[in-house]
C-alpha cells in the first residue's frame, strides 16, 4: 500500500503512534510506585482490575467520583509547568471520596492533547502517580489521546476517575446534631477551582507568569498559583477510624463555604461559623484587592485557607483535632452546629483586609 501515489498515514494526519508508546514506557515506574494491596500497579491490559478481598473489604459499599482540573491548566500550559496539575487532577477526585467516609482505592486518567509530546505527558502522569501515592489509591489504567484539530498545538485536557471504598453502614455523613462542632483543615492555596476568574484578575495586573509573586516574592507566578491541591485523605481516615467522632466532613471546591457545608448537615438546621477565625494564605488577599472581589463573591468562588470541614461530635473534637494535626493538618474550630430556632447560622466575621 506504501507504493501508492500520495500514500498517507496516521503520522501525516497528525498522530504519533511511536510517541504514544515512548510515553508509556517512560511513565511504567511511576505507575509502579502506585503499587498497594489489591492491584499491582502495571498498565498495558485493556481494563485495569482491582480485587476487593485483598484490599481487607468484606461487605463494601463503592463510591466513585470524577472530576477534572479546570483553566488552572492554561496556567500550566503557559508557563510550561506540567509536573503538579497531575496531583490537583487525584485531589479533586478523592477528597470527594474520603468525604464518604470511604478509602479511595483505584484511579485512571484521560489525557486529551492536539501534539503529544512524551516529556510533557510523562511529567503529567508522574504527577497522577504522586497524587495517588499520597491518597494511597493505584493507578490501574488510563487513556491518551492525541487530537489535532480538536486541541491546538499543546493545549491539554485532563480528567480523573477514582473509586473506593468502605464497609457497609459505615458512610458519612450520619449522626450530625445540634451542637457539633465545625473544624476546618487548611488547604493549601487556590486548589482548583476559580481559575477563570483568577486569570482574569492577573491579567489585568499585567503580569507575566514568570514574574516573582507578589504574594510569595520566592516563586514565580506561576509556581505559586499552581501549588497543588491539598489531598486530604489519609490524615483524615486515620482521624475517623482512631476517633469515631467525625459525624460529616464537606469538601470546599467550587461554590465554597456557603453551597459545600449545607451539603453534609443533614436534618440539622445550620451552622453558624465565625470566619473572622480564618487565617488565609496571602494569596487570597490579593486576589480580592487587584480584583476588587467581595467577600462574599471570594467565599462562594475559592476556599479561602480552609479545603476540608469537618463536623464532630463535641465531646470528640479535642481526639478529632489531635489526630488531624499528627497527621500533619492545620486544624482551626471555625463555629458549630445550631439549633433550628437560632439567628446565629451563616457566616459572620471580616476576612479580607
Amino acid at each position: 500500500m506504501s507504493d501508492r501515489p500520495n500514500a498517507l498515514t496516521y503520522a501525516d494526519a497528525g498522530v504519533d503512534i511511536d510517541a504514544g508508546n515512548a510515553m508509556v514506557e517512560r511513565i511504567r515506574p511511576a505507575i509502579r510506585s502506585t503499587r498497594r494491596p489489591g492491584a499491582d500497579g502495571e498498565i498495558g491490559g485493556f481494563g485495569g482490575a482491582f480485587d476487593l478481598r485483598a484490599a481487607g473489604f468484606a461487605d463494601p459499599v463503592l463510591i466513585a467520583a470524577n472530576d477534572g482540573v479546570g483553566t488552572k491548566l492554561k496556567i500550566a500550559i503557559e508557563a510550561g509547568i506540567h509536573d503538579t496539575v497531575g496531583v490537583d487532577l487525584v485531589a479533586m477526585c478523592v477528597n470527594d471520596i474520603v468525604v464518604q467516609g470511604a478509602e479511595p482505592l483505584f484511579f485512571l486518567d484521560y489525557y486529551a492533547t492536539g501534539k503529544l509530546d512524551p516529556g510533557h505527558g510523562a511529567a503529567i502522569v508522574g504527577g497522577i502517580a504522586r497524587g495517588c501515592v499520597e491518597a494511597g489509591c493505584a493507578l490501574i489504567g488510563g487513556e491518551t489521546a492525541e487530537m489535532p484539530g480538536m486541541y491546538s498545538g499543546g493545549d491539554y485536557d485532563l480528567a480523573g476517575f477514582a473509586v473506593g471504598a468502605a464497609e457497609r453502614g459505615t458512610l458519612l455523613p450520619q449522626g450530625v446534631a445540634e451542637g457539633d462542632v465545625v473544624l476546618g483543615l487548611a488547604s493549601s492555596g487556590v486548589h482548583s477551582n476559580g481559575f477563570s476568574l483568577v486569570r482574569r484578575i492577573v491579567a489585568q495586573t499585567g503580569l507575566p507568569w514568570n514574574a516573582p509573586a507578589p504574594f510569595s516574592p520566592e516563586q514565580t507566578l506561576a509556581q505559586a498559583l499552581l501549588t497543588p491541591t491539598r489531598i486530604y485523605v489519609k490524615p483524615v481516615l486515620a482521624a475517623i477510624r482512631a476517633t469515631g467522632a467525625i459525624h460529616a466532613l464537606a469538601n470546599i471546591p467550587g461554590g465554597g463555604f456557603p453551597e459545600n457545608i449545607p451539603r453534609v448537615l443533614q436534618n440539622a438546621p445550620g451552622a453558624a461559623t465565625d470566619l473572622v477565625r480564618l487565617d488565609p494564605p496571602q494569596v487570597f488577599g490579593w486576589l480580592a484587592r487587584q480584583g476588587g472581589v467581595a467577600t462574599a463573591e471570594m467565599l462562594r468562588t475559592f476556599n479561602c485557607g480552609v479545603g476540608m470541614v469537618a463536623v464532630v461530635a463535641r465531646d470528640g473534637a479535642d481526639a478529632v483535632h489531635a489526630a488531624l494535626e499528627a497527621g500533619g493538618e492545620t486544624v482551626l474550630e471555625l463555629g458549630e452546629i445550631v439549633p433550628r430556632d437560632s439567628e446565629a447560622g451563616g457566616y459572620c466575621g471580616g476576612v479580607f483586609p
